[in-house]
């Protein structure tokens, strides 16, 4: 059995690149799209409390993000690589192992979220006690009962693209996506009462999760001759080096999403000292500035399979015309995007806060100040996507960690004490522009040394 090799070998490149990452790209939206949705109906309560009880409670969510992609980066390009070296025993191997390990590590994050629930929520910036409350709600059905079918869901999209099937992933994210948006207002408004809204929330999106997941585990069912995925476990998962080729590349994407959430944790925790209305302001802005990111990372998680392939095959020209014609889209989308936030920040902040209160006014001006980072941080996306379809961790684990947590954090403290309140958020383009050089600088030494 073969993958699809005219498509990882022949096809135009611009015509591959788009039939490997529009998929992944429309998924990585309506995510965005499912999660602005959350904030959406809970701003619909005019309760900043509210707001702010889901804000804290998503580093928590976004770390089974962490997990899965440890594991279904990682496996995705071992499995890449393997079959663009016709070692197709390897890459079913490596995608039992990648599953099997991510729902272990899945149980033990969601055991430990629910033993020390009430700490893990004082240091996300939950420490009012109102929202501690509808935080408490929100963790324990998104995350501690939604948290298995979450990661795994996300683990088979990653799998599942990376023999090719990148159509087939995107609609399980897209299931889930928009199931999330229906049941949304259901829990919220209907089936639960006034005040339990933030639980309602958390109990769309596990249930969407658990949807997707279904999808998937059907998907492999009926297309189990095709794609290149096995659920066997066996000792033949250890051998031949493939724990480590998996977390070689998988660490970095996990400290990757890892650092972000712990960024984004200490960005509300320096928010919650100002007050509700500026964590408030900080986590739509967030939401809303995801949109740009969301392209990039649909377009990075699309083409990895792309460049691990042909990578493997040796054939770098291609290799090389993925990366670039990627790039290029990237930094397009990133730099519209940016200036539609420029130009309209204030009308897309008030889709999700509806008073004239000072959150408004702090989101407008925060979203303003983050989408200036969003063309650097595309680039650097690209070039970690890149280090990592090819196998390059330590790479891709440098600029993972410069980009959330080497920079920004010392960044937010020092930019704060000079600029209050503001400069806490400007550590996040500044970091990105660092970034993005350095970036730069790691791509064209690699193609130096490989010519």
């Amino acid at each position: 059995m073969r993958p699809k090799e005219d498509l990882f070998e022949n096809t135009p490149v611009l015509h591959a690149v788009f039939a490997l990452a529009l998929p992944s790209v429309m998924g990585q939206i309506i995510l965005v799209i499912y999660n602005m949705a959350d904030t959406y109906f809970v701003g619909m309560t005019g309760s900043d409390t509210m707001i702010t009880s889901v804000t804290v409670c998503m580093p928590a969510f976004m770390f089974l993000s962490a997990i899965s992609n440890l594991f279904g980066v990682g496996g995705a390009s071992v499995i890449a690589r393997a079959n663009g070296s016709e070692e197709y025993g390897k890459a079913y191997r490596a995608s039992s192992f990648s599953v099997w390990s991510c729902l272990a590590a899945a149980a033990v994050y969601c055991l430990l979220v629910l033993l020390f629930q009430d700490p893990f929520l004082d240091l996300l910036g939950g420490k009012d006690p109102s929202v501690h409350a509808a935080a408490r709600e929100y963790l324990m059905a998104a995350v501690i009962l939604g948290g298995i079918p979450t990661a795994a869901s996300t683990l088979f999209s990653h799998l599942i693209r990376a023999s090719g099937f990148s159509g087939l992933a995107g609609a399980g994210i897209c299931i889930g996506g928009i199931l999330n948006i229906f049941l949304d207002p259901l829990f919220m408004f209907r089936l639960l009462p006034p005040g339990r809204e933030a639980l309602g929330a958390a109990a769309a999106t596990a249930v969407s999760n658990a949807a997707a997941l279904l999808y998937y585990v059907i998907l492999l069912f009926f297309k189990r001759n095709e794609i290149i995925i096995s659920l066997r476990f066996s000792k033949k998962i250890f051998r031949d080096h493939i724990p480590a080729d998996v977390l070689i590349v998988g660490i970095p994407a996990c400290l990757m999403t890892l650092c972000e959430n712990i960024s984004y944790a200490i960005l509300d925790n320096l928010m919650s000292a100002v007050g509700t209305a500026a964590q408030a302001g900080i986590g739509v802005a967030k939401k809303v500035n995801m949109l740009a990111h969301c392209f990039v990372r649909g377009m990075a998680q699309g083409v990895l399979p792309l460049i691990g392939y042909n990578y493997a095959s040796g054939n770098r020209k291609r290799m090389r015309s993925v990366i670039h014609v990627s790039a290029g889209l990237s930094l397009f989308v990133s730099f519209l995007c940016t200036a539609v936030c420029l130009l309209f920040g204030r009308a897309l902040i008030s889709l999700f806060i509806r008073t004239q209160a000072p959150s408004l006014d702090y989101g407008t001006a925060f979203l303003r100040i983050l989408c200036l980072g969003a063309p650097f941080s595309s680039w650097a996306y690209t070039v970690i996507s890149f280090f990592q379809a090819t196998g390059r961790g330590g790479r891709s684990l440098a600029l993972a960690l410069m980009r959330k947590g080497l920079l920004d954090i010392p960044l937010m403290f020092l930019l704060g004490y000079f600029i209050p309140i503001y400069g806490i958020v400007w550590a996040t383009p500044a970091a990105d522009l660092i970034c993005c050089a350095a970036a730069a600088a790691l791509y064209a030494a690699f193609i130096c040394e490989a010519r």
